[in-house]
């Protein structure tokens, strides 16, 4: 049985023109309940997208299943942040001053208890590229099968439709990029950029083949939705996933980072995460949050 219904739809649908992260951490003290049950009453699912952390949950008093911090993978050879969130918004629109405003009136209607801690400003970057000029080639499930990669199915109760999400934040150094030649770039990613074909004799650290999910067994099924982002002169990409558990992404993370093989993925040569946090995204009732698996 299908839970696409069931999903917040922002999550299944296409990349939009434009987005907003907003991370926010619970006061010292505060009760977040009054604040979630307003947020509860303003979140589509679609325009705005609700991520809970699990330290939040603690402060509920309540247990999600399969939910937990980023702790980081064991023999990586380069470093992982961890940076976890109590809230995380991910706003979605088509007008950057329209989330702007939508911004500050969530932060305002959420104030009493919670406290933005940064915010990242996203794009669309041509027809759905990095900053680097290289297409994202995993951004293509929508749906009803993007539903069924990444939401826990209706067996799981009042968890149905719901999933877990990975949020990093990637900052590109761009001038070590554009210092490299077209073919150490081809080849740090694996593809050639115009087309998008992979490049048959890519090294085993090209960002292609470390992260083919046809490779692993089983394979390593995500639901990315990752966009760009623009901060000042500099950019990178925020990297958002979701899955019914977290053990694709970290297997997939696990061989990025060379604890498998000891082959580091080439895209750490110009790119690093800042930030890492996971999350639990709930589901949508009658087209609002659904916060009923916290007692809310």
């Amino acid at each position: 049985m299908t839970v696409a219904h069931l999903a917040q739809p922002g999550i299944l649908a296409p990349i939009p023109s434009h987005a907003r992260y907003l991370s926010l951490q619970l006061r010292v003290g505060a009760d977040p309940t009054t604040a979630l049950r307003r947020l509860a009453t303003q979140a589509d699912g679609d325009e705005t997208v609700v991520a809970i952390g699990p330290s939040l949950v603690r402060v509920l008093g309540k247990e999600i299943p399969g939910l937990r911090e980023f702790r980081g993978i064991d023999g990586a050879r380069v470093k992982l942040p961890s940076t976890p969130v109590d809230l995380l918004l991910w706003l979605r629109g088509s007008e950057r001053g329209e989330l702007l405003l939508r911004s500050r009136h969530l932060e305002t209607l959420l104030a009493p208890s919670f406290e933005v801690v940064y915010i990242t400003d996203a794009i669309r970057h041509g027809d759905g590229r990095d900053l680097t000029g290289y297409k994202n080639q995993a951004e293509r499930l929508v749906g009803e099968s993007a539903a069924e990669a990444a939401m826990l199915p209706s067996t799981a109760g009042v968890l149905a439709g719901s999933c877990f999400a990975t949020a990093m934040r990637w900052h590109h150094r761009l001038s070590r990029f554009e210092a490299m030649s077209r073919s150490q770039q081809d080849h740090t990613f694996g593809r050639e950029r115009d087309t998008g074909e992979a490049i048959p004799d890519a090294p085993p650290s090209a960002h292609a083949n470390r992260v083919n999910h046809r490779s692993f067994s089983p394979p390593a099924v995500l639901l990315r939705r990752s966009m760009p982002y623009v901060d000042g002169n500099e950019g990178g990409f925020a990297f958002a996933c979701f899955a019914p558990s977290f053990d694709p992404f970290e297997r997939l993370l696990t061989r990025m980072t060379g604890a498998e093989d000891g082959i580091v993925d080439a895209l750490f040569s110009f790119s690093e995460p800042r930030t890492t946090a996971y999350l639990w995204c709930p589901p949508v009732k009658e087209g609002w949050m659904d916060f009923s698996a916290l007692g809310i």
